[in-house]
Formats: structure tokens, C-alpha cells, sequence
């Protein structure tokens, strides 16, 4: 019988590491490594990863937010997302701040819906969405600053998100990737959906050059 289909993760060694770039979020880093008796260099965003948030209400409506994003120069509609910018956090308390946090919505339900890697030619960023059920407002309202502070939101049904991404009106990974998986585990009844706490063995593990702070 044949193997399911799935990802094969390698671990070649590296025969050199530098990184070229210190951002603010994000570095660029230069990886030298051995492949098929050739070296090889490429350079990449190393990224801490990310989760996503598809919270859907009792009416399979996701909620949904409008956020400027200026490396495309465009107001995307996005779901409730975040890094994982601090060392070691748990992926789903972080999940469940983002959607605190950026939609004042809380949830007694949590599933591991889909991860992904959203640009593996070039960055390591790995995204682990999340499908929130059971939702309820937060005892407060939380502040917003930045892009967030011009965010807008809206509950859209699941099919009528699922038609924008098919009619290549929405672009955004995590909202396109989100709610095509969404919309497939309930034809299957849900039976898809992983574990809230399910390993993630993808998620991004940024590299840290030993002499930096």
C-alpha cells in the first residue's frame, strides 16, 4: 500500500550560517549546505511563524478584518492573526490573545484547522490556523494602535468567503487557506480537525547567529 502523501522534512547540515540582515520582526539569513554532492547558498527570512484565528459563530459566519498592508499597498481582508515573537509561547495561548486582542471575541471551542508555510522558497515562516467555535464577547474592549486602529470588521458566511477567494477577490493566505479547509471539514463533518494542543513539527524555530544578544 502506498504511503499517504505528505511533506518529508530534511535536515541536511549546514556547512555555514550567517545573518545578513537584523530586522525589527524578522531576519535574513545566509545558509550554505551540501545537496547532491554540490554546495549551495540561499538566502532567507528567518521568521519566528505566526498563528491564525477562523473564528465562525453559530451561523457559520467568520469574522473578518480589513487592515492595511503596506508591502502590497492594499486593505486586505485578513482573519485575527499574530507572531510568535516570544521564545517558546504556546501557539494556541497565542491564538487565543490574537482573537482576544484584535476581534474581542473569546472561545470555548479550539481546533487545529490547517498549517502551512507560506513562502518556503524563501522564508521559514510557518502559520498554524486555528477554527474557533463557541465564541463570546471579552469582558472589555481591547486598544488598538498602528494599521490595527484603522481595522475594519465584518461577519461574512463561510460560502460567500469561500466564493471571494475562488473569484480571486481576497488574497490573503491565512483568510484563502482558512476558509477552503473550513469549508472542506464540514463536508467531512469536522472529522479533520486536529487537537487544539496537536504537535506541530513545521512550526518555525528562528536561528540566532551564538555571539548575538
Amino acid at each position: 500500500m502506498a504511503e499517504p502523501l505528505a511533506d518529508e522534512p530534511v535536515d541536511l547540515p549546514l556547512l555555514g550560517s550567517e545573518r545578513v540582515f537584523d530586522g525589527r520582526v524578522w531576519d535574513i539569513r545566509r545558509d550554505a549546505f551540501e545537496l547532491g554532492g554540490r554546495r549551495i547558498e540561499r538566502e532567507y527570512m528567518d521568521h519566528p511563524g505566526a498563528v491564525a484565528v477562523l473564528a465562525l459563530d453559530g451561523d457559520d459566519r467568520a469574522f473578518l478584518i480589513k487592515q492595511y498592508r503596506h508591502p502590497v499597498r492594499t486593505r486586505d481582508w485578513e482573519i485575527p492573526a499574530g507572531l510568535l515573537d516570544v521564545h517558546g509561547e504556546d501557539p494556541l495561548a497565542a491564538a487565543k490573545r490574537e482573537l482576544a486582542e484584535e476581534a474581542d471575541l473569546e472561545a470555548s471551542e479550539w481546533s487545529v484547522l490547517v498549517d502551512f508555510f507560506t513562502s518556503p522558497g524563501g522564508s521559514d515562516e510557518a502559520i498554524r490556523v486555528y477554527l474557533a467555535r463557541g465564541l463570546t464577547a471579552t469582558a472589555h474592549v481591547f486598544a488598538r494602535e498602528d494599521e490595527e486602529a484603522d481595522m475594519e470588521t465584518q461577519w461574512v458566511a463561510l460560502d460567500e468567503c469561500v466564493d471571494a477567494v475562488l473569484a480571486r477577490r481576497i488574497q490573503n493566505p491565512s483568510l484563502a487557506i482558512g476558509v477552503l479547509a473550513a469549508h472542506t471539514a464540514r463536508t467531512r463533518q469536522w472529522q479533520s480537525l486536529g487537537p487544539a494542543d496537536a504537535a506541530w513539527p513545521g512550526r518555525s524555530t528562528p536561528r540566532r547567529d551564538p555571539a548575538a544578544p
